[in-house]
């Protein structure tokens, strides 16, 4: 479960499941990758986790499943503190050293690539699902880099390309024009941000093809991804700066507060048993409840609303992720163990 952008405080709700994240002030978790061009995390959840075109994206979900595909702006690590080089190993620049995304260090040269021209301005566009001041350094390949080799550190250039710091953010997105290296045929542009009020930073891998047809374009994607988790427990890296909290009981908070919010009652059920499920959007409404718990796996409320609690029936045993969407992009997760 989680809850994005401002710090909330959880009301009294009739589900007694009911969580969110009370987050400090400054402290709320970041998270992104690069847009345009996309980085191959991106590339991935574009072409659909479940069901990949391209081969690269279909080894990476035979490597590491399809939930770094749902968590394809998590590619991080909370206290990198500027050490990039020194805790990320060679051949693994790509997952940062996290064995979740192992999948997308595949040393390949038919990932989905952009087209980009040799010596262009290009306009950069950096997906932020939680904006937070800090600094990018975007550097690209050598001219000898083999994509057909595990990428080391030594087959960037030493300086990046181009670095900026507090760039301007707008729907969602960091926006910074560059002007690119003179290169030839297929390269990588990798990325870092290193977040400014934290030691976490994030890092990407985007295949690039200068100066000649491109046989496996990257997908372009469209609209604002939204990370929907696979409904399978994560083991994704918790985040130090957040922690789970049941609502207060004295009633003092109000449902605009919540910017998003997701319960069961009961926790664990039969297959074939309803639960109720309590789903909150305040300042937003509720786009829909997604899970695998739930057959269908999702459904959304007939009515515009910022609270809703539908009960819906348990399909089959397992432990599944529940999430609750808001169509402002901020969305709320919980877990339902079905026995």
């Amino acid at each position: 479960m989680q809850i994005n952008r401002k710090a909330v405080i959880a009301a009294t709700l009739t589900a007694p499941t009911l969580l969110v994240l009370a987050v400090a002030p400054g402290t709320a978790s970041a998270h992104g990758t690069m847009s345009n061009p996309p980085s191959r995390t991106m590339v991935c959840y574009s072409e659909g986790p479940e069901s990949p075109k391209s081969a690269a994206c279909k080894q990476a979900v035979a490597t590491g499943g399809t939930q770094p595909l749902y968590d394809w702006n998590e590619v991080n690590i909370a206290d990198a503190a500027g050490r990039h080089r020194e805790i990320i190993p060679d051949g693994k620049l790509c997952s940062a050293g996290r064995d979740k995304y192992r999948g997308f260090d595949q040393a390949r040269a038919d990932w989905p690539a952009t087209t980009m021209t040799s010596g262009a301005t290009h306009t950069f566009k950096y997906r932020a699902t939680a904006p937070h001041k800090g600094a990018f350094e975007l550097y690209i390949t050598k001219e000898s880099y083999d994509p057909a080799k595990p990428l080391k550190w030594s087959d960037l250039e030493s300086a990046p390309f181009h670095t900026v710091t507090n760039p301007t953010v707008a729907d969602g997105y960091y926006t910074m024009t560059a002007k690119l290296p003179s290169r030839q045929g297929r390269h990588l542009i990798y990325a870092i941000w290193q977040r400014g009020d934290s030691p976490e930073a994030f890092y990407s891998c985007s295949d690039v093809v200068f100066g000649q047809s491109n046989p496996s374009p990257a997908p372009t994607p469209t609209g604002t991804p939204t990370a929907t988790p696979k409904p399978t427990p994560t083991t994704s890296t918790p985040k130090p700066t957040t922690t789970a909290t049941q609502p207060p009981s004295d009633g003092t908070a109000t449902l605009a507060a919540i910017n998003a919010g997701a319960g069961v009652s009961p926790a664990t059920a039969a297959a074939g048993a309803t639960v109720k499920v309590t789903a909150v959007c305040g300042g937003s409404q509720v786009r829909d409840v997604t899970s695998g718990a739930f057959s269908p796996a999702r459904t959304a409320p007939g009515t515009p609303t910022v609270a809703w609690s539908p009960s819906l029936k348990a399909a089959k045993p397992g432990t599944y992720a529940v999430t609750v969407r808001c169509k402002n992009g901020n969305l709320a997760r919980t877990s339902l163990t079905v026995s």
